[in-house]
């Protein structure tokens, strides 16, 4: 949940941006507050669909972040330090030389179907 102190709260209030994870939670819980009154005035109450828009907006937004931030960075930290997975979804495992299960066991194969 976003509790943060009061002097922080002035301070965002004021303009200040989010210091820490902390504050960009409040920071985001404001905004989304904020739309979700505006919503409920224009309706006369708080309905499901405008719980769904929020949410909604809110994964895609997270999402975007993977997309374009997270998922390059990863890729190059693999790239840096060398892949943990041995299987692809389009590609066969790369060759063992770890200690991995052995694939051609029967309980394995048994267990993969």
């Amino acid at each position: 949940m976003p509790y943060i102190d009061q002097s922080a709260r002035t301070r965002l209030a004021d303009g200040a941006e989010p210091a820490n994870a902390g504050e960009l939670n409040y920071a985001i819980t404001l905004l989304v507050d904020a739309y979700l009154a505006r919503c409920a005035l224009a309706d006369g109450r708080i309905r499901y669909a405008h719980l769904n828009e929020a949410i909604g907006v809110l994964e895609c937004a997270k999402l975007e972040l993977y997309r374009r931030v997270t998922a390059p960075y990863e890729d190059e930290k693999m790239e840096e330090s060398g892949d943990v997975y041995t299987v692809r979804s389009s590609h066969p495992p790369r060759e063992p030389g770890r200690s991995r299960p052995d694939s051609s066991r029967s309980d394995v194969s048994r267990t993969c179907r």
